[in-house]
């Protein structure tokens, strides 16, 4: 085969009037920045740093623990020196091409080292190798120490890993095959596009940076996105109440109420046709109602958790039933929404009120016994500091809770869009749930911290009575209506474990059904789409122990949608109605779907 001419293997000289123009937005940005920067630090008291995740006497416990014993320790450098020496040998061998097998390869699903080059080629690959042996190490290092308090291990694991994800090499240009090839074959505009792309999430997220996800001007709620047609048929201080348009003839005579988290928007549920659970419900023969939260500002700053039940679940409750002429509905509560869920069945079972037929529950927590890692945010002196911060604000300000979701999964939320628009200088691109990831909401400061410490901290709503709400001590052991519990393996917010524990506090038959994927992807998950997969056991009682009943469980391929529509279906029976037109209910219509209130966007507001 004949050598290419010389002129094809150069990388194409960048256009003159593209790099002026990006060094000009870069000028202009950075002088902005270092301007408003200087600014806010004149107004600002210079205080000392202060330790308010507890991190660093989390890491000075430890140390002390592991420096107490030498032996351990010096074994462990050992154990490391021995590995590197292995990784020496692999990689001589590989130098003089000969096969051998690796020391250390990424886990499955890791998709920092993807490129090809980090296994073919020998210096890539020991860069890799080296990152994971000694990331191991510390790892390994760590969960040998002894006598430290559980939640200081917790913490300190917790935190060690984002900082072992932060140090990756493909996190670095001069250690990332891919930002290398591309810095190459573009002269190091992408550095530069990048340096842009940095400075303009600093300036939008107003001195923080805010690392964009996806393109916010892709998606608009009512055209691409929250597009099931249906009209707000109750609004309130607190909520608007969503019905939407029949798409058949009929409709079960018991109308189903979704309950969303208030930490987010209900749209969730509602990205597009082909995976919107609202619009199959919908089809398959209910009248959906969902509640769509406001997003609060200092006027709601007193607004409690047992706002939330009056205002939001039991105004939401009163308003369908008028609207729908049923006096029993079936509720689903996702998330925080089931948490409320399993409050309001609490309170009606004291009041004696039997109009919930049936509840749902998405990934929900009844008993906190196991927080799974969002545990790590919550103890008294992180939540001291930020009801001080909600104090003076009224309200936590979405952005921080999102930071808080986008740690659990850093690698995936945080460093891939770091190296995509910082390394690669590349634009995010438009993906509808990302969008919705970055439609951060806010909660008022009173109620939660209420949520945080009686929920997470006592956990007090598995206790009879032990929260109080509107005067009504709550019992979820009372609550005896049919319950569905569905969570997912690899849930990192809601562990399924913890999920189950809750499903055993309440009276009536449970079923419980654990779903493939996480909080988010092993929900939305259509039954068209034919992923992941879904466990069940059919025991007349819930056993003892998830693990119990895991051993016990008989695993389906697909969505688990397809058994809840058959469990909900049974319950309802054979009894319909006409199918029912939200503009001509008993409540007059006040706007169209998706409503005024989850239009609002954080990330578009400009701050004072």
């Amino acid at each position: 085969m004949s050598a290419q001419p010389q002129e094809t293997l150069k990388p194409a000289l960048p256009d003159p009037q593209e790099m002026a123009r990006i060094y000009g937005e870069v000028a202009s940005r950075a002088s902005r920045l270092i301007a408003e920067h200087l600014q806010r630090q004149m107004k600002q008291d210079f205080r000392a740093p202060t330790d308010e995740l507890g991190i660093a006497q989390a890491f000075m416990d430890m140390t002390a623990q592991l420096l107490s014993n030498p032996y351990k320790l010096a074994q462990a450098q050992m154990n490391l020196v021995w590995d590197y020496f292995s990784l020496w040998q692999h990689a001589m061998l590989r130098f003089a091409g000969l096969e051998t097998q690796p020391v250390a390869t990424p886990k499955k699903g890791d998709n920092r080292f993807r490129d090809d080059q980090w296994q073919e080629h020998f210096l890539f690959d020991f860069i890799k190798q080296s990152y994971l042996i000694a990331a191991r190490h510390i790892s390994d290092t760590m969960s040998s120490v002894e006598n430290a308090s559980p939640e200081t291990v917790k913490k300190a694991h917790f935190f060690l890993r984002k900082f072992i994800y932060a140090l990756s090499p493909s996190n670095f240009a001069l250690t990332n095959p891919e930002v290398l090839r591309e810095t190459l074959r573009s002269h190091g505009q992408n550095l530069l596009k990048g340096f842009n792309n940095l400075l303009r999430d600093i300036e939008e997220g107003n001195g923080q940076l805010r690392v964009k996800m996806t393109d916010p001007t892709a998606f608009e709620l009512g055209r691409n996105v929250a597009v099931t047609p249906g009209k707000v048929v109750f609004q309130n201080e607190l909520i608007q109440l969503l019905q939407f348009n029949p798409t058949t003839d009929r409709q079960y005579r018991r109308p189903l109420l979704i309950m969303p988290p208030w930490i987010n928007k209900f749209y969730i549920l509602d990205l597009r046709q082909s995976n919107s659970f609202i619009k199959w419900a919908t089809d398959q023969g209910h009248t959906v109602f969902v509640i769509s939260w406001v997003n609060p500002d200092r006027r709601l700053a007193e607004m409690d958790f047992q706002d939330y039940l009056s205002e939001g679940s039991l105004a939401a409750l009163d308003a369908v039933c008028r609207q729908s002429g049923s006096d029993e509905v079936n509720l689903i509560g996702y998330c925080l929404g089931g948490t409320l869920l399993g409050a309001t069945l609490g309170y009606n079972a004291v009041k004696k009120d039997k109009r919930i037929a049936s509840a749902t529950f998405f990934v929900a927590l009844l008993d906190f016994s196991i927080p799974g890692e969002l545990g790590v945010f919550i103890d008294e002196q992180q939540v001291s500091s930020l009801e001080k911060k909600m104090s003076e604000r009224g309200y936590l300000e979405g952005s921080e809770m999102a930071t808080t979701f986008n740690m659990l999964r850093s690698n995936d939320l945080i460093w891939s869009f770091v190296v995509n628009n910082y390394l690669m200088g590349r634009e995010p691109m438009p993906f509808d749930l990302l969008y919705w990831n970055s439609d951060a909401t806010r909660m008022p400061y009173k109620m939660h911290s209420f949520y945080l410490r009686n929920m997470y901290m006592k956990n007090l709503l598995k206790e009879p009575g032990g929260i109080e709400l509107n005067g009504v001590p709550i019992d979820i052991s009372k609550a005896k209506v049919p319950a569905y519990f569905i969570s997912t393996v690899e849930d990192h917010i809601a562990p399924w474990k913890g999920t189950y524990l809750g499903a055993t506090r309440l009276s009536g038959p449970v079923r419980f059904v654990l779903g493939g994927s996480g909080h988010i992807a092993g929900i939305v998950n259509p039954p068209a789409a034919n992923k992941y997969h879904y466990w069940t056991n059919d025991a007349k009682k819930l056993p003892a122990t998830p693990e119990e009943w895991f051993d016990g469980a008989t695993q389906h391929p697909g969505s688990w949608w397809s058994d809840w529509q058959q469990w909900i279906g049974a319950l309802n029976g054979d009894d319909w109605v006409p199918a029912r037109d939200p503009a001509k209910g008993k409540l007059k219509p006040l706007e169209d779907a998706p409503g005024s209130f989850v239009k609002f966007r954080l990330d578009l507001q400009k701050k004072n």
